[in-house]
């Protein structure tokens, strides 16, 4: 096999000839599977309200159910990198989308399913399950452990299709598409729904994912071996991989194990500020359609602009909050200092969640737009919490302390969802639901800024790790 010629950034410099733009297929394929990704996620909080009354859920049932997910999708992302590493890349990718495809149509039926799991789990003595609940369940378990491998799957194809001055860039398009997934839904399922059925939703819905994998399997190969990709563009590609050769070659040589990461204040940082947070971003994702229901009668198609508004915002977020650090950083900072900057900056913005009920007497569009605000938020922290790690650790360890942050994300998402569930159970049996979600509002606006002072405790200055 004939291989591709190498160049330096030096000599690269010279060549006069076009480079070529086949590497942004690449990122178009990536985006538009984070797109499917969030659009698959979506459809059960959009139907929640309805699947409530068809099936007589409670909230602690909709908590169940969501926190399986979340239980899920946290255990998954530790071990999802090291899985789509054993792969490769493009049967990583294929098989992570083929998983959630079929847990997403699974949810259709979830109720033959769940009947047999009732059973089973009863039999083993672990207690009564309602048949919906656990056919879910099972569905969400499913979707969650193919979806956790987007992300890694993403970045290592973004790694291998961009140079490392681009790879920022490229990510933050790719990003983009978990907002775009996310206003997209509301936009098809709740009209899904009413012409054909809460089961079509799930079907038609999943069943996307199998049409991008055909053209992912089409116009997806490693560099090396893409005949699309001019020798030009393989040369820009790889124009600083000479200054990581030596590094490459250790990486494949020595692997970090979980228990050295976790030996460093730098790992406790990062996997707190995520347990921190993510919650907050799977509550809004999770129970927004919920909350709109339960205290302004909100279903359906009426559920749509408000949660196009919000998710827009969100992705004007992830882009702004990429870019904000840039502006410390200009300024002499360290970059780690910069974006420690920019995100106590980021993290003062969630405290206007707390106004959000008591100006929803004037308007549900306020505390929609509010909530907008804290989403937009959440998504510019994380563009910057996810670099702290590359800022701190070598590349060789950057996708295991991911994985342990995402781990713990994923923990704190259950333990918030489960929190919220019970408080909306307790006081909807009170007659004012109201007070529930303005306890978890409250919860959800000051997250941002304790685990921003947790992490600047830990890790008061720049301290790279140089021991791996």
């Amino acid at each position: 096999m004939t291989t591709k010629p190498q160049y330096t950034v030096e000599n690269f410099q010279n060549i006069g000839q076009t480079i070529g733009k086949y590497r942004w297929t690449i990122c178009a394929l990536v985006f538009f599977a984070t797109t499917i990704n969030y659009l698959d996620r979506q459809v059960l909080s959009l139907l929640q309200p309805r699947l409530e009354e068809i099936f007589g859920w409670t909230n602690s049932d909709y908590a169940n159910i969501t926190a399986v997910f979340q239980f899920t999708y946290a255990i998954s992302m530790l071990l999802a990198g090291r899985i789509i590493d054993k792969l490769d890349t493009k049967w990583g990718y294929g098989w992570a989308i083929i998983i959630w495809s079929v847990g997403a149509i699974v949810h259709a039926v979830a109720i033959p399913v769940g009947t047999s799991l009732a059973s089973i789990l009863a039999l083993a003595g672990i207690g009564a399950v309602s048949v919906s609940v656990a056919g879910f369940m099972f569905s969400r378990a499913v979707l969650a452990f193919g979806e956790a491998g987007n992300f890694p799957a993403a970045i290592k194809a973004i790694a291998e299709y961009f140079p490392k001055r681009e790879r920022s860039l490229a990510t933050g398009i790719f990003n983009s598409g978990a907002n775009i997934g996310a206003i997209l839904a509301p936009l098809t399922v709740p009209w899904i729904y009413l012409h054909w059925g809460w089961e079509a939703a799930f079907i038609i819905i999943g069943a996307i994912g199998f049409l991008w994998m055909f053209f992912w399997f089409i116009f997806y190969e490693k560099p090396e071996r893409q005949k699309r990709l001019s020798a030009q563009e393989f040369a820009y590609i790889n124009s600083d991989e000479d200054r990581q050769a030596k590094q490459t070659t250790e990486e494949k040589i020595e692997k970090v194990s979980w228990v050295r990461l976790l030996g460093y204040k730098q790992t406790w940082a990062f996997a707190f500020g995520k347990f921190m947070t993510d919650g907050v971003w799977w509550f809004f994702l999770f129970w927004l359609p919920a909350y709109l229901k339960a205290q302004y009668g909100i279903v359906d198609k009426a559920v749509t602009l408000p949660l196009t508004l919000l998710y827009t915002l969100a992705m004007v977020g992830s882009i702004g909050g990429g870019w904000f650090p840039m502006y410390f950083i200009k300024k002499g900072y360290v970059v780690y200092d910069g974006r420690m900057r920019a995100m106590l900056v980021i993290a003062m913005f969630p405290l206007l969640i707390l106004a959000a009920q008591p100006l929803g007497s004037i308007s549900y569009w306020l505390p929609v737009l509010i909530i907008g605000i804290g989403a937009s938020a959440h998504q510019a922290w994380s563009a910057n919490i996810f670099t702290t790690v590359s800022d701190m650790f070598p590349k060789k360890a950057v996708g295991s302390v991911v994985g342990i942050g995402g781990m713990a994300g994923g923990l704190g998402a259950v333990i918030l969802t489960k929190t919220g569930g019970a408080l909306f159970d307790h006081y909807k049996a009170l007659g004012h639901i109201e007070t529930g979600y303005t306890i978890m509002f409250t919860v959800c606006s000051v997250a941002y800024l304790v685990a921003w002072s947790v992490m600047k405790t830990l890790v008061p200055k720049y301290n790279p790790i140089t021991d791996l």
